[in-house]
């Protein structure tokens, strides 16, 4: 197994792996090399035929403050890694190279990880932003702690929404507007009535009862689990998922484009001034 540096991989239980992000000081933002571990890590567990079920957790307080604005080594781990996706113009100019490194990085790695061969669960606690939505909506269930909040404040960064885009079928369409035009918290309860969250626990009993959910799943024939879920991912595409995901990613990158002609810089400058008390100039 390869080392990781932002992630663990843990073998908790027979037949179960657990995926744990592990950059608590900066609140599991998503650094490029977090997501392609990330990857790394799923795959690791996809082709391990002695395993049936994994889980994706997080060390520290929170669950994901989402991308990391600040991923200084981006460019760089970036380009030594191997692609994924088939996508290419990375190096090109324009709004190309910005939708080239969001077709891997974002959309196209959250799509892989929704079509896994095998059952995943969220093990959610504290904050899940944005990006965050992007690594548990992709999962099959999604256990939260009570203390759980789920937000998705692109708008507030002059974007349409979050690149993986599923929130009206997590939420449902009114509530998806709701959530994308205030930009409000959602708790872990009133998620477990809209259907997006499968089960609220305690905090400090999160990591056992998802555990135990987890054995509970692996304890069925694998085959059967690996078709189950593919027959529900496709009702869910006939449903229309896939267009709306393909119109909505075309729409984020039209965001980020006018944001670039308009104040020179991918998202609302007042976002970045709010957030980190950094001044921009148009």
């Amino acid at each position: 197994m390869t080392e990781f540096e932002t992630i663990c991989y843990e073998r908790p239980a027979d037949k179960v792996v657990r995926i744990v992000l592990n950059r608590p000081e900066a609140r599991n933002a998503q650094s490029v090399r977090m997501l392609y571990e990330l990857n790394d890590a799923f795959n690791a567990a996809a082709q391990d035929d002695s395993v049936s079920v994994i889980i994706l957790a997080a060390n520290g307080p929170h669950f994901s403050a989402g991308h990391d604005l600040r991923d200084s080594d981006a460019v760089q781990v970036f380009t030594d890694h191997d692609r994924v996706g088939t996508w290419c113009g990375v190096g090109c100019a324009g709004a190309e190279s910005m939708m080239a490194f969001e077709k891997e990085m974002y959309v196209g790695l959250s799509e892989r990880w929704r079509n896994l061969p095998k059952p995943t669960i969220a093990s959610v606690q504290g904050k899940c932003i944005s990006g965050g939505l992007m690594l548990v909506w992709p999962c099959d269930l999604i256990v939260a702690a009570e203390d759980a909040l789920f937000q998705d404040n692109t708008v507030s960064m002059g974007i349409s929404g979050a690149e993986f885009f599923n929130h009206p079928f997590e939420v449902g369409a009114r509530k998806a507007k709701e959530m994308l035009f205030t930009a409000d918290f959602l708790t872990a309860a009133e998620l477990h009535t809209l259907g997006m969250v499968n089960h609220v626990v305690p905090a400090d009993e999160l990591q056992a009862h998802t555990l135990e959910l987890a054995s509970k799943i692996a304890e069925k024939p694998l085959f059967a689990l690996k078709l189950a879920k593919e027959a529900v991912n496709v009702a869910q595409d006939n449903q229309g998922r896939a267009n709306a995901q393909q119109t909505a990613f075309a729409y984020h990158q039209l965001c980020h484009s006018h944001n670039q002609q308009v104040h020179g810089m991918l998202i609302d400058p007042g976002f970045m001034q709010k957030t980190f008390g950094e001044k921009t100039s148009s």
